[in-house]
């Protein structure tokens, strides 16, 4: 009798906290730096400094789950490490306006308050992510742009720069090319400008099942009129609620139009949908049919994520419990999460 006794509850205690362990979020951080990689322009020494800066991103992030803080230091953390890269059109590496000028935007939202902070139009600060942070947490407001934007970076104390900070010589380059192709009156056919979408991304889990995502550009090259795209616009390039998050990367007008980051979590809400069925739907589905491309990094509050792109490659990369990151580039490469458009 005490031996049964003893095995029931044994049983019972395995089984409780084995029902206790499957309920813990599996806490996660994902990120992209842009779709549209083209393979054929890529050196070997940028393309291993990019999956170096990647994995530090990736790293820095992680770093702030194991230390018990929340989703949203994660994505800030993780987004700074890009940002001050200059491979990624985000930060350091923006590609110019048509006038030769870096305007950088930027979002960031917190799923169990649905606080968000976005910055738009700024030429001066650093770290755009921080701003948006700080525009969530610091300020009644949601989105700031332009001079007033940057005003309120100062009082905050972040960082600024000199307009020079952000110009690198391959961006630069890339602009003349495009602004020598308009003067001929020729088409811009290469790819590599044309296509290449930089944008910076995180989207994280923390250990208490808080989501969070971010989303940090230097817009289109050649834009012109003071253009903002999606990556400053809650609900279209960045999205977090209590099931998903969402950064998206792309031709931003589309993702405007089909409000891309809210609209695969409301999938995921009333469809039921998996991140990979939800991200296939909208990245893959609904804006290639408008005539759009780009790519998302879609996340669960069960861990589990999906990387929806439709372009030859999407920098992507994912960290689990483990600490080690995991990257890819090129839309060859196998990768967990990967969704691709459904072949006609």
């Amino acid at each position: 009798m005490l031996r049964s006794t003893v095995l029931t509850a044994a049983l019972f205690a395995t089984t409780f906290f084995s029902a206790q362990a499957a309920e813990q979020p599996r806490a996660v951080l994902i990120i992209h730096g842009g779709a549209g990689v083209i393979k054929r322009t890529m050196s070997a020494q940028d393309e291993a400094e990019i999956r170096t800066a990647m994995k530090k991103a990736l790293k820095d992030g992680y770093q702030q789950i194991k230390q018990g803080k929340p989703a949203v230091d994660a994505v800030t953390a993780a987004i700074t490490v890009l940002e001050d890269s200059p491979h990624f059109n985000a930060g350091k590496g923006a590609v110019f306006t048509h006038d030769g000028k870096n305007e950088l935007d930027s979002s960031i939202m917190e799923g169990k308050t649905r606080r968000a902070g976005a910055v738009a139009g700024v030429h001066h600060i650093r770290n755009p992510i921080l701003a948006s942070r700080a525009v969530m947490e610091k300020s009644s407001h949601v989105m700031l742009v332009g001079d007033g934007a940057e005003a309120f970076a100062k009082e905050q104390g972040l960082t600024l720069v000199d307009p020079i900070y952000f110009k690198t010589e391959k961006r630069w380059k890339q602009l003349q090319r495009v602004l020598e192709q308009e003067k001929r009156k020729t088409a811009v056919t290469d790819v590599e400008v044309v296509k290449h979408f930089g944008t910076v991304g995180a989207v994280a889990l923390d250990a208490s099942g808080g989501l969070a995502a971010g989303t940090s550009t230097g817009g289109m090259m050649n834009k012109r009129w003071g253009r903002v795209g999606d990556s400053p616009i809650i609900g279209a390039g960045t999205w977090a609620d209590t099931r998903c998050g969402v950064s998206g990367t792309g031709w931003g007008e589309y993702f405007i139009r089909s409000h891309a980051a809210s609209a695969v979590c409301e999938r995921m809400k009333y469809l039921n949908e998996t991140p990979a069925q939800a991200g296939q739907a909208i990245i893959n589905k609904d804006i290639v049919e408008m005539g759009g491309d780009g790519g998302a990094i879609v996340l669960a509050n069960s861990g589990e994520f999906a990387f929806p792109f439709n372009t030859d490659g999407m920098f992507r990369g994912w960290i689990g419990a483990d600490g080690v990151p995991h990257v890819a580039i090129f839309a060859d490469e196998a990768f967990a999460g990967d969704t691709r458009p459904a072949k006609p």
